[in-house]
């Protein structure tokens, strides 16, 4: 896969891939972006986007939600997708994807999206609010700390996670102390990249499977359910691969997960309007998602359930 560090480096990546016709996926925000397309469509996220014929290729520009409504398209008609990140999801490393409604509820998810390049751009990141900087690099620093432990690890996993965890770990702070700090976005935007590498070598762990059932079911932010669901892996990794979880502490360089997250003043479940009644059936849903099934030891629901308690 290319990957390129600036926006005018855009239409070489095209160029490379052969591709002339890419159809825009991207909100209303980025309307006015100077990107090549052919078309746009604007509804983001979506269940249902359909490609003109004359597209070669799909672009897509914007956080998660962007990037996995292109990658659905890519599933159903075989074109590849070039992203454009402006979070740090890391949804731009891996060819699975959730399907969302437009209300950013659930309702499918699958693979086989092909994968052609990346552009990264720090300068469409500095407008980006607090509460979705710090979401959506937690729910990078959570592909971090899930590659060093779940089943599907390796060595160069490990080393992208704890590149990506030092970078996070430093720039995060920086970027919510000064949002136009363009060097720590950068270090962000690096440390994302990171991650995002090494959840396309290692795969989900349980925090994400808590993070895919509270969003899935109440169409809630994931970034800001991978931050306070973070925590809850690595309570449960802790108990299964101690080692693991010390080497991605110490990456943190002191710092902890839970103070990293409490830069987006998140608030705890029942802020969401989360029952309490509830929480059985998320944790069932939970321990049946694959980045549980990836742990060292799958959690029961009995056990997440508890640890949802323990944030609500």
């Amino acid at each position: 896969m290319i990957v390129r560090w600036s926006l005018v480096e855009l239409p070489v990546v095209l160029a490379e891939l052969g591709l002339e016709r890419p159809y825009l996926v991207a909100s209303g925000r980025w309307a006015t972006l100077d990107v090549p397309r052919v078309a746009q469509w604007p509804e983001v996220p979506s269940h249902r986007i359909e490609v003109p014929i004359e597209a070669d290729s799909l672009l897509a520009v914007g956080g998660g939600s962007a990037i996995d409504t292109a990658k659905l398209a890519s599933s159903t008609t075989g074109l590849p997708v070039v992203s454009v990140p402006t979070t740090y999801s890391g949804a731009e490393w891996t060819p699975t994807f959730g399907v969302r409604a437009p209300d950013r509820r659930m309702v499918g998810g699958g693979s086989g999206a092909r994968l052609a390049g990346i552009v990264y751009e720090v300068g469409l990141t500095v407008d980006l609010p607090r509460f979705e900087t710090v979401g959506t690099a937690m729910n990078a620093l959570a592909h971090c700390a899930e590659a060093l432990y779940v089943r599907g690890r390796s060595d160069a996993g490990d080393e992208a996670a704890l590149a990506g965890a030092r970078l996070i770990a430093t720039a995060l702070p920086a970027a919510v102390a000064t949002p136009d700090d363009v060097e720590a976005r950068r270090s962000l935007q690096r440390g994302a990249s990171y991650a995002g590498q090494a959840l396309a070598l290692a795969g989900l762990g349980l925090a994400h499977a808590i993070a895919q059932s509270l969003g899935g079911r109440y169409g809630l932010p994931h970034g800001a359910m991978n931050a306070l669901s973070l925590p809850l892996g690595l309570r449960a990794a802790r108990g299964r691969d101690p080692d693991a979880v010390a080497r991605f502490e110490e990456a943190l360089g002191g710092v902890t997960v839970e103070e990293l997250a409490q830069l987006g003043s998140f608030g705890p479940l029942r802020e969401f309007d989360i029952s309490a009644s509830e929480l059985a059936d998320v944790a069932a849903a939970a321990a049946d998602r694959p980045g549980n099934r990836n742990m060292p030891r799958p959690a029961t629901a009995d056990e997440i359930e508890t640890l949802l308690r323990s944030i609500h």
